[in-house]
């Protein structure tokens, strides 16, 4: 009886736990939840499309389906039934362009032309002629690319002033902040030399520094870089 009056309200007696179900939680610890696949029909859709404008119509679903079968696609083939028949009475939407990233856009442009593949040229080719700010950025880009792969310093204000007229307006804030700075900005695309050494100088006194903080004193950090080849 003394147990009992002791325990805490919330706390169910040892004979009345079997009245509660027992809800054990998932465990979920160290475990990622993925979301499940979802499937691209983009692409199918896009070759299918193709195909039945290619064959003015005539062409079958199930010829179809091998063919993108062979293509490594692994769906379903009521996809294809599905936007086929579409396709017949003329209700199919029309298929999303697969746009690439920004990110992908800069480092086709910034790469040297022999660098790129035959696909990534004629991508770059379809942004160009989509969007004609970007076709302009991209000369402008390139030209400035050649300038530092080749030291071209002498060139720098004439490309400035091309980039004044008719840039982009994020490329003319960059060209007015070269003007600011145009000895400088000359001088690094003309000499030889860099700031490359003095930078991996400051980097290896960075580096201990980083590692002692807040468990050392600047004595030991001072012998540590004084030691260190």
């Amino acid at each position: 009886m003394d147990d009992q009056r002791d325990r805490p309200p919330s706390e169910p007696r040892p004979q009345d736990r079997a009245a509660f179900p027992r809800h054990r939680p998932r465990r979920t610890a160290g475990l990622r939840l993925r979301a499940p696949p979802q499937r691209r029909h983009g692409s199918v859709q896009a070759y299918v499309s193709a195909r039945f404008a290619e064959a003015q119509g005539q062409v079958s679903g199930t010829r179809l389906f091998l063919e993108i079968r062979a293509r490594g696609y692994r769906g379903s083939r009521q996809v294809v039934r599905k936007h086929l028949a579409a396709l017949r009475a003329g209700t199919t939407e029309p298929v999303r362009a697969d746009i690439p990233s920004p990110r992908k856009i800069t480092s086709w442009i910034m790469r040297p032309r022999e660098a790129l593949t035959e696909s990534q040229e004629e991508r770059l080719l379809q942004v160009r002629l989509a969007c004609p700010g970007i076709a302009r950025a991209c000369d402008l880009a390139r030209v400035f690319a050649d300038l530092v792969r080749h030291r071209r310093g002498y060139l720098l204000l004439e490309r400035i002033r091309q980039a004044d007229q008719d840039a982009p307006k994020p490329m003319t804030g960059f060209a007015g902040f070269l003007r600011q700075e145009l000895d400088a900005v000359t001088a690094g695309l003309t000499l030889p030399w860099s700031s490359g050494a003095v930078e991996g100088h400051v980097n290896r006194v960075k580096t201990p520094d980083r590692a002692v903080y807040g468990r050392a004193s600047p004595g030991l950090l001072q012998v540590r870089i004084i030691t260190q080849p």
